[in-house]
């Protein structure tokens, strides 16, 4: 591997993070809009119909038809689910 194709593999690394905070944290904001909406199924159809062209245009582009930069764009995107769950996690307060 040169040092070109390295880069690369890191940038697709960088864009699925980027993506996958996208989706997730899009996620997150359509359940707190939503819970307060008269109309919540229309938050959540427009998020997920938003929420997916999004992500899967994303991986269209970085990959451009190779597999690793597919599977390293993955590996962000599952990497920023993980960032965004234990960010967007409710604190517990002990009480002593």
């Amino acid at each position: 591997m040169t040092m070109n194709e390295n880069l690369i593999l890191v940038l697709a690394w960088l864009a699925g993070g980027i993506l996958g905070a996208i989706f997730f944290g899009g996620l997150w904001w359509t359940i707190r809009k939503a819970l307060t909406s008269p109309q919540p199924a229309s938050w959540f159809f427009g998020s997920i119909v938003l929420r997916m062209s999004t992500a899967v245009a994303g991986f269209y582009f970085v990959s451009s038809g190779h597999w690793e930069r597919m599977l390293m764009c993955l590996t962000g995107f599952i990497m920023a689910r993980l960032l965004v769950t234990r960010v967007t996690r409710p604190s517990v307060d002990v009480g002593t």
